[in-house]
């Protein structure tokens, strides 16, 4: 985790980075947002924490402006409540109270983390899959690590990460799904000031950032055939050139991939270069998905159940034995996400000293029948008056009823309902913009509705 704390804070400063240092965190200073903005183009962080006394809206605006992806959390001294309160609404995730205290500061690094190192799992397939990875973690070589969407392939990259000569230093993913394409070379190899419309400075990309450490290509067979081409010369020579930039720049770094594709097929299809594929292949990590480890389910689905017991300050209720039966009978396309959902919404729902199965409901608002399938699934039956319900639509029809229904459900978030839908962001986002084309309303972040009993 690296932090970078923004501002004066009056003496606090020392004793809030001892704090973040103790539990884990590199931690560098700035005094102002200019000097703070100059620090993330050429080093780059993971958490922004800011004094209330500077100017947060302005900030976290002008990290927009620049592509920044970085949480941003305000602290202060003696501050009241609508100063905190409004540092929220300028875009501040969290306000820590300051002198600091050392329980709260590790709860926000955690939560920024997302439990991304977290690694749980019981089954004995999984268990061939992690002895894999910690047998090739300590080597150089690059990894591809393939599997659907949503089974914890960033995981996998993690433990490999910790389980490396390069676990002192930086770790960092970039999400080639979720990127522009006209934006993802500058975020992978960084710019030069007035490279293009909107450098306004000097900034280092994914590469440089990770110097010394691991980059993790997150989803890379979304990533457009001409820029891989930038990307193998730059695995191969181990050097990047920066956008606009006069001369390339040495980096030494582990690349990691994965893929919730098949890359040799994308290869024949001609999406997908083929030495770029050897480059990166040199030892495949399968991630299998979450019906083939059903032990994983019972162990996963604990501990969702005490994460978001706390996390909405409920009293944890474990799970029935009948409730752990239906979950192992469904499918969960969606993997491990799906899951983590379903159990959120199970501890809301629950009733009782136990979460049970009538808790167990899919976004849909129906319940895993026991046989893999939900229990409003038709699998192909007819209806009461001897129709199929689909026959008469087109396919474009269902489709797009599916992925409004989904998105719906996953109250807008894109992210959510692709992983649910098995497509990649990118083909959500497109087919998305076709239907508000077409006068369809697609609901925004935050709209829709959850599943109710």
């Amino acid at each position: 985790m690296r932090l970078l704390i923004v501002g004066d804070l009056k003496g606090q400063l020392g004793t809030a980075s001892a704090i973040a240092i103790k539990k884990g965190a590199r931690v560098t200073h700035a005094t102002d947002a200019e000097s703070a903005l100059s620090l993330l183009r050429n080093r780059g962080a993971d958490l922004l924490m800011i004094d209330v006394a500077l100017d947060i809206k302005a900030m976290v605006e002008q990290l927009k402006f620049e592509h920044f992806s970085i949480p941003v959390v305000a602290c202060g001294i003696g501050t009241d409540a609508s100063t905190a309160a409004q540092s929220i609404r300028d875009g501040a995730k969290e306000y820590i109270p300051l002198p600091p205290d050392a329980d709260l500061i590790a709860a926000v690094l955690e939560a920024v983390a997302d439990d991304n190192d977290t690694f749980i799992f019981r089954d004995d397939v999984t268990k061939q899959v992690v002895q894999l990875a910690e047998q090739v973690a300590p080597s150089e070589a690059s990894i591809l690590i393939t599997g659907e969407s949503g089974t914890g392939k960033e995981v996998f990259a993690r433990l490999i990460h910790r389980k490396s000569r390069r676990e002192k230093e930086a770790f960092v993913s970039v999400n080639c799904a979720a990127i522009p394409e006209n934006l993802l070379e500058s975020e992978l190899f960084g710019h030069e000031k007035g490279a293009f419309t909107g450098a306004v400075a000097r900034r280092i990309g994914k590469f440089e950032e990770a110097h010394g450490g691991t980059l993790l290509l997150d989803e890379i067979s979304e990533m457009d055939i001409r820029l891989q081409a930038k990307l193998l010369r730059a695995i191969q020579e181990r050097e990047i050139d920066r956008v606009g930039g006069a001369r390339p720049v040495k980096v030494d770094i582990r690349i990691l991939a994965t893929s919730n594709r098949d890359l040799a097929d994308e290869v024949k299809a001609g999406r997908f270069r083929e030495d770029l594929l050897f480059r990166l292949n040199v030892v495949n990590l399968r991630v299998p998905p979450l019906r083939k480890r059903p032990q994983d389910i019972d162990a996963l689905a604990d501990h969702f159940a005490r994460k978001y017991a706390e996390v909405n300050s409920i009293t944890f209720r474990p799970l029935s034995d009948t409730a752990k039966k239906a979950l192992k009978s469904y499918h969960w396309q969606g993997n491990v996400r799906e899951l983590e959902n379903t159990i959120h919404r199970a501890v809301l729902l629950a009733s009782g000293s136990v979460i049970g199965p009538e808790a167990i409901m899919l976004p849909d608002g129906s319940r895993p029948n026991g046989h893999g399938e939900s229990e409003n699934a038709t699998s192909g039956s007819d209806s009461s008056d001897g129709v199929t319900p689909l026959v008469g639509r087109t396919v474009a029809d269902v489709e797009r009823d599916l992925i409004i229904d989904t998105l719906s459900h996953c109250l807008g978030n894109r992210t959510h309902a692709a992983n649910i839908l098995g497509i990649s962001i990118r083909t959500l986002r497109n087919k998305l913009n076709q239907y508000q084309s077409d006068g369809v309303p697609v609901p925004s972040p935050g709209e829709g509705t959850r599943a109710t009993v």
